[in-house]
């Protein structure tokens, strides 16, 4: 996974635990929980600088802030996946596709992007997605539908589900 030097950053709190949110010059790069698997390194981190006034991180803020609040289901945001190889960021495409309160099983999604026996690399393409919640990697589950694998932690998966399928807050 490819972390840009030049993007910007901010933090901002949710129910679910502080976001760290990233931007590049072409949209928004990265939103991770605080202590989730799969971030960034820390000496990356640290050498973006802190920008909450950025028009992509407010955006984006505001927009995790509704939807959090259970009034909004659909991000409108530029997004830059430019961070993942071609294969991730057909998955994080496909995972783009799955609409609110739904859920798709990983071989559904290995076959969607026209590989289906790939559905372990497609696994783990989606546990390196790097926009949580805004590119809805939660809404994948298991073969037999059980909550599998979420770098945000399962309590989180499970929480966004249930805020999806009930259209209410976490």
């Amino acid at each position: 996974m490819k972390h840009g030097l030049n993007w910007v950053k901010t933090t901002v709190d949710s129910p679910l635990g502080p976001l760290l949110l990233a931007a590049s010059a072409h949209g928004l790069a990265g939103v991770w929980f605080t202590n989730q698997r799969h971030l960034p390194a820390d000496s990356l981190v640290q050498s973006w600088p802190a920008d909450a006034r950025h028009p992509v991180l407010q955006a984006a803020a505001q927009q995790l802030t509704r939807y959090c609040a259970g009034n909004l289901n659909a991000f409108d945001l530029p997004l830059d996946l430019s961070g993942g190889t071609p294969f991730q960021q057909s998955v994080w495409q496909a995972l783009l596709s799955i609409p609110a309160g739904q859920t798709r099983r990983y071989g559904e999604l290995a076959s969607q992007i026209g590989r289906p026996a790939a559905v372990r690399a497609v696994g783990a393409a989606i546990g390196r997605n790097p926009l949580s919640i805004v590119v809805p990697c939660h809404r994948v589950v298991g073969a037999d539908g059980s909550l599998t694998g979420y770098a945000g932690g399962l309590d989180r998966k499970a929480a966004l589900l249930e805020r999806e399928r009930s259209s209410g807050p976490l």
